[in-house]
């Protein structure tokens, strides 16, 4: 990689409101193309501290005096000189989305609902290799197909196992941070970020071209059917199916398979959920041992229990 980079030609093309998306800074208006909240820097106390301007591209904290272009940005935060701020920034997959790099500054507040904007940029420095994902009995093939593994880089996600999130159309629109080493919060979702909006995996599903799908709680309950060999699946994200996600299943598919936790939420999950989607659809429930999970079967356990539970449909 050369490292001739020109620092004018960046700070032109990169849009300070993308990088901050980028580091998922939370910020909200105070005035046209005027933004404040806390600092991403120091991360010290004063909740209007950091100010930005998004029409000028230039940021300043009151606090702790950090201040200037979009390559002083990623260098304060990062660490790093102007030099390997601008290398950072040519590596990054930066994509010229119009909803993500205008100007107003709009896609730095928080939507609850909606379509999910596209990040506009994917991470780098991600190792699919980890000795986490062996345990978890993640091959190295699922891990890079899914582009899940742990970020070596800066910011909220650093030493984290980060998980690509698409919306139905197959858009990157998030990742997710898996903490690996017990530390709180144990699953960490960028500000704003609606879960409800989107059913993980689902453009996946959906290019399976099947009939039926399979619906699974977490990520590696998903991660190790796909791995397994079932293509059509999907997860919540939780055990709770909301309307958005319902909705995006009953247009799909004509056949709805629940393969929750065997836990008590996870039955009383499954139980709601098969008395809601009938008549939309046909629902076949899979009903696990005592706190047995998807993710702890084995391949061939997970098709023996599919083909046990096919020929049982709720009507």
């Amino acid at each position: 990689m050369s490292n001739m980079v020109n620092f004018a030609a960046i700070k032109h093309s990169v849009p300070l409101a993308l990088v901050l998306r980028r580091y998922q800074v939370k910020l909200r208006r105070s005035g046209h193309d005027q933004y404040r909240g806390l600092c991403p820097i120091h991360r010290g106390q004063g909740r209007d501290a950091f100010h930005v301007n998004l029409g000028r591209s230039i940021f300043h904290c009151f606090s702790c005096g950090a201040g200037g272009s979009v390559l002083d940005f990623v260098a304060a935060i990062e660490g790093c000189t102007l030099q390997e701020a601008a290398l950072r920034l040519q590596q990054e997959t930066f994509v010229p989305v119009e909803a993500a790099a205008s100007r107003d500054g709009k896609q730095l507040v928080t939507k609850k609902r909606g379509t999910p904007i596209p990040l506009g940029f994917t991470l780098r420095g991600v190792d699919s290799t980890h000795a986490y994902l062996i345990a978890r009995g993640i091959h190295r093939r699922t891990a890079e197909e899914f582009g899940v593994g742990i970020y070596r880089g800066s910011g909220i996600f650093s030493g984290r196992l980060v998980i690509p999130i698409h919306s139905h159309l197959g858009e990157l629109v998030a990742y997710c941070g898996r903490a690996v080493d017990g530390s709180e919060p144990r699953y960490r979702f960028p500000p704003g970020f609606a879960k409800s909006e989107i059913l993980f995996n689902f453009h996946r599903a959906a290019a399976a071209e099947k009939p039926a799908v399979v619906v699974v709680e977490g990520f590696f309950d998903c991660l190790k059917l796909h791995q397994a060999g079932v293509r059509s699946v999907v997860a919540l994200m939780g055990a709770a199916l909301y309307e958005p996600q319902q909705r995006l299943l009953v247009e799909r598919f004509r056949q709805v398979i629940l393969m929750l936790d065997g836990d008590a939420a996870g039955r009383h999950a499954t139980a709601e959920m098969a008395a809601r989607l009938p008549p939309h659809c046909t629902v076949q429930v899979i009903h696990l041992g005592p706190d047995t999970q998807p993710d702890q079967m084995t391949s061939e356990e997970v098709w023996h229990v599919l083909r046990a539970h096919r020929a049982r449909p709720i009507q």
